[in-house]
């Protein structure tokens, strides 16, 4: 990728996008969580965890665990909008750094959990995630890096 303003423009618009996407998503965990049609999802949750797989309750707890994470995820898009608008407005490069540091915290311990559990889709969709932030946040700090040394 080139290292010109108008590519930052393009990237940073895709790092508010994924920070949309999170947000959407989130709201569609809270509001969506018992449609008919995420039934496979929750029941390859529900066989993973549960004795009594086919067990009303086992789906409720799963529906209601799903909302509870749908908030946390709205919570997270809000906070990744915020420092995107950050690194934006002032081209600090450790704002990149920050939300790098976010996604290698999260993504190998969710990803080591949810393989455990059997839960595949979960490292599936991690793995989409890594590779959709990690580079472009990666070609922000090399260019705003390069930016700040070009302007000291």
């Amino acid at each position: 990728m080139r290292h010109t303003p108008s590519t930052r423009r393009w990237v940073i618009r895709w790092m508010y996008a994924a920070a949309l996407g999170h947000g959407l998503v989130g709201i569609g965990m809270v509001l969506a969580g018992n449609s008919p049609a995420l039934d496979a999802y929750h029941q390859s949750l529900v066989t993973a965890f549960w004795d009594s797989p086919n067990t009303p309750q086992a789906r409720a707890n799963n529906v209601w665990w799903m909302a509870l994470f749908g908030a946390t995820v709205q919570c997270l898009a809000v906070w990744m909008a915020a420092l995107v608008h950050i690194g934006n407005r002032t081209r600090m490069p450790q704002v990149w750094l920050w939300l790098m540091a976010g996604l290698l915290l999260w993504a190998p311990q969710d990803m080591v959990l949810s393989a455990q559990a059997g839960i595949w889709s979960h490292v599936w969709v991690d793995t989409l995630a890594l590779a959709a932030m990690l580079p472009p946040l990666g070609w922000l700090y090399r260019y705003d890096h390069q930016h700040l040394q070009n302007h000291d």
